[in-house]
C-alpha cells in the first residue's frame, strides 16, 4: 500500500510538470531519488500499480479537499444544494465559487491539477502497457478498458467544470513541448465517447475487485457523456441495456436498495445500486489512515461532544434544498415551492437550549437521509441538536450533512476514526453513479422521445423507493421515541405526464431530491440550460436566511470556471501567443 501512495505522488508530479508548472523542467528528465524509474514499471506488476495509482487520484488526494470527484464544492456548492458552511475565513477561496465570484485562481487551479494529475497517470499506464511484453492479451485489453475508462472520466470532469475550456490530453503529452503545444477551445466530447465506447467493448463484467470499472460502468458513462450532449436517442438504448442487463463489478444485478440509506452506510456500499464508486479504507496500516475519505474530511457537525465530527461544519444543506422535499398534504407530490417563507421550519434565531418544534408538514423521508435538522434523529447519534454542531449559522444555516456522516456504530466498530491532524475519517465509499441515476437518465431519454408512459414509469420506480422509506425503525424518529414517524411522511405518485414539459419538470425534481448532496447539481442545472434563472432565484431566496447572497448574482459565463491562470502562462510559445485560451466572460 505504501508503494501505491508513493508511485502516484511521484507520478503526479513528473506528469504533471509540462502543463502546470508544478515542477522544474528537469523533473521531466531525471528520475526523483527513491522513486520507481519507468523502465522498473513496464512489467505486469508495475501497470497494474500504475493503473491503481490513477483510480487513487479519483479522490484528489493530496491537493486540497476540492480536487476529487466527489464534487461537493462544483456541483453542490456552486448550485443550490448547499452552502460551503462554518465560517466566512476558513477555507475562504471557496467562497467566491459559491457566490459566482469566482476568479481564475485558487480553488479553480486546484480542481484543474487534480483532473490532470488523474489523466496524466492513466495516460502513463497506456504508454507502459506498450512497452509491457509479460502481459497476455486478455489482461492488455482490460487494463487499457480500465486506463481508458478513468482517462475519459477525468476528461469528463474537466469539461463539465471548465466547459470548452479544459483540452484533451493525449497519452503522448510527455515533454513540456508536449503540453505546451496542446490548444483548448474545441470540443472533447468526442474523445471522452471514444474512451468509454472502448471500455465498454473490452473490459468484462465481473471484476476481481469491486472499486474497478465494468463494462456496465462504461455503458452508463457512455451514456451520460451523450446526455450532457442531448444525444438522448443515442443514449436511450445505451441505458435501457443497462436496465435490462446490467450488474456490478461483484456480477449482481442492478437494482435500487431497498433502503434508500444503504447507499451511504459502509457496511452496505459497494451495493446493487452502485454503478461505479470512488474506494476508502481506515484501518489498513496505511500511515495517517491515508487510504480514509479524504474529500469529506471537512464535511462533518461542527463542536465538541458526542457526535460524528468535531471539526468543521462545511457543506452545510441549504435552507432551498430542505424545503424542496415538502410534499402536497393531498397527493404527495412535490409541492415546486421552495422559495416559500412557510417552509420547512428551522433554528436560525434559536440557541440549543431554546424550544423547537420540528416541521409538521407531509416530507419527502429523503430529507432525512439527507439533511441533519433539529429534533430529528440524526443516524444513530440522537437528535440533531441544533446550533450547537454549527459552527456560524448565519454563513451556512442550521443544517448539517448527512450522506458522507459515519454512524457511532461505525466509528466503534472501526470503520472510522482519525486523519493526520484528528479530524474525522472513514471508510464509507463515494457513489459517483448510482442506479437510480441510470433509471433517472432513461426517464429523461424517454420524455426527450415522446414516450411519456415509460418516463412515467421510471420517475415512479425512484418515487416508491423514496414512499417506502417512512416507516425504517431507527432512523425518523423523534428524541429518544421507539414508536410513530418523526411526522406526515407523504410521498405519491404520479398518475400521468401532460406532455413531455411536464415530464421534465418532475424529472428534474426527481434528480434534484434523490441526488442531492452527491455533487450533480449544477451539472444538471447547466445541461439543462436553466442554471442562471435557477440560482438567481435560489440567492435571492438564500439570502433572505445567508446576508453572504445579498450580491451574490450568477451569469451565462457561470456555467463554467474559468481556465486557471498559470495554465494561461505556461502554454506561451515562443512567438508570445499562448495555446490556452480564456473562457468567455473572464
Amino acid at each position: 500500500m505504501k508503494n501505491k501512495i508513493f508511485l502516484r505522488l511521484s507520478l503526479s508530479s513528473l506528469l504533471l510538470a509540462g502543463m502546470l508548472g508544478a515542477c522544474k523542467d528537469e523533473f521531466l528528465e531525471i528520475d526523483p531519488a527513491g522513486v520507481y524509474t519507468l523502465e522498473s514499471l513496464t512489467n505486469k506488476k508495475g501497470v497494474e500499480g500504475m493503473l491503481i495509482a490513477a483510480y487513487a487520484a479519483l479522490d484528489g488526494r493530496p491537493e486540497t479537499q476540492t480536487t476529487g470527484s466527489t464534487n461537493w464544492v462544483w456541483g453542490s456548492v456552486a448550485a443550490d444544494d448547499a452552502n460551503k458552511g462554518t465560517e466566512p475565513s476558513d477555507f475562504n477561496s471557496i467562497n467566491p465559487i459559491e457566490l459566482y465570484q469566482q476568479t481564475a485562481g485558487g480553488e479553480v487551479g486546484s480542481k484543474w491539477r487534480g483532473v490532470v494529475d488523474g489523466i496524466g497517470m492513466t495516460n502513463q499506464v497506456l504508454r507502459s502497457l506498450k512497452e509491457a511484453t509479460d502481459i497476455s492479451a486478455a489482461d492488455a485489453a482490460r487494463i487499457e478498458g480500465e486506463a481508458r475508462f478513468l482517462r475519459a472520466f477525468f476528461h469528463m470532469e474537466g469539461r463539465k467544470v471548465f466547459g470548452l475550456g479544459f483540452p484533451w490530453i493525449p497519452e503522448t503529452a510527455i515533454t513540456t513541448e508536449d503540453y505546451r503545444a496542446i490548444t483548448n477551445q474545441a470540443e472533447i466530447w468526442p474523445q471522452i465517447e471514444a474512451d468509454f465506447k472502448f471500455a465498454q467493448d473490452n473490459l468484462p463484467g465481473v471484476q476481481p475487485e469491486v472499486g474497478r470499472a465494468n463494462k456496465w460502468a462504461a455503458e452508463a458513462f457512455l451514456a451520460k457523456a451523450q446526455i450532457f450532449q442531448n444525444k438522448y436517442s443515442e443514449a436511450l438504448p445505451l441505458l435501457n441495456e443497462v436496465m435490462i442487463s446490467g450488474t456490478t463489478a461483484k456480477g449482481v444485478k442492478y437494482a435500487l436498495n431497498a433502503n434508500f440509506g444503504d447507499n451511504f452506510r459502509i457496511a452496505t456500499k459497494n451495493s446493487a445500486e452502485t454503478v461505479f464508486a470512488i474506494q476508502y479504507a481506515i484501518n489498513t496500516g496505511a500511515g495517517n489512515n491515508s487510504l480514509a475519505n479524504y474529500e469529506n474530511n471537512l464535511n462533518f457537525p461542527h463542536g465538541s461532544g458526542d457526535k460524528p465530527g468535531g471539526c468543521c461544519g462545511f457543506f452545510q444543506p441549504s435552507q432551498t434544498l430542505v424545503n424542496s422535499y415538502m410534499t402536497d398534504a393531498t397527493t404527495g407530490l412535490p409541492t415546486f415551492n421552495p422559495y416559500t417563507q412557510t417552509g420547512v421550519t428551522s433554528d436560525y434565531q434559536l440557541t440549543s437550549d431554546q424550544p423547537f418544534t420540528p416541521y409538521n408538514g407531509s416530507l419527502d423521508p429523503r430529507l432525512d437521509h439527507t439533511v441533519g435538522r433539529r429534533g430529528i434523529q440524526y443516524l444513530d447519534w440522537g437528535p440533531h441538536p441544533g446550533r450547537s454542531w454549527i459552527r456560524q449559522v448565519t454563513n451556512g444555516g442550521p443544517y448539517s450533512p448527512k450522506k458522507n456522516v459515519h454512524t457511532r456504530a461505525e466509528l466503534s466498530g472501526g470503520t472510522a476514526g482519525t486523519g493526520d491532524w484528528g479530524q474525522p475519517a472513514n471508510a464509507l465509499s463515494f457513489p459517483v453513479m448510482r442506479y437510480s441515476d441510470v433509471i433517472l437518465m432513461a426517464a429523461e431519454a424517454e420524455a426527450q422521445a415522446g414516450s411519456l408512459e415509460n418516463a412515467l414509469t421510471h420517475v415512479n420506480t425512484i418515487r416508491t423507493r423514496a414512499g417506502s422509506q417512512a416507516t425504517i425503525d431507527g432512523l425518523n424518529k423523534v428524541g429518544t421515541s421507539t414508536s410513530g414517524p418523526l411526522g406526515n411522511y407523504k410521498v405519491g405518485l404520479y398518475s400521468a405526464f401532460a406532455g413531455k414539459e411536464d415530464a421534465m419538470k418532475a424529472i428534474m425534481e426527481e434528480r434534484k431530491l434523490e441526488l442531492a448532496m452527491e455533487g450533480h447539481r449544477k451539472f444538471d442545472l447547466v445541461r439543462w440550460g436553466i442554471a442562471a434563472e435557477t440560482l438567481n432565484a435560489y440567492v435571492t431566496f438564500e439570502k433572505t436566511y445567508i446576508p453572504k447572497f445579498v450580491n451574490a448574482k450568477y451569469t451565462a459565463e457561470d456555467d463554467y470556471m474559468p481556465v486557471p491562470e498559470g495554465v494561461i502562462s505556461t502554454s506561451r510559445l515562443p512567438n508570445g501567443t499562448f495555446n490556452i485560451k480564456q473562457n468567455t466572460g473572464y
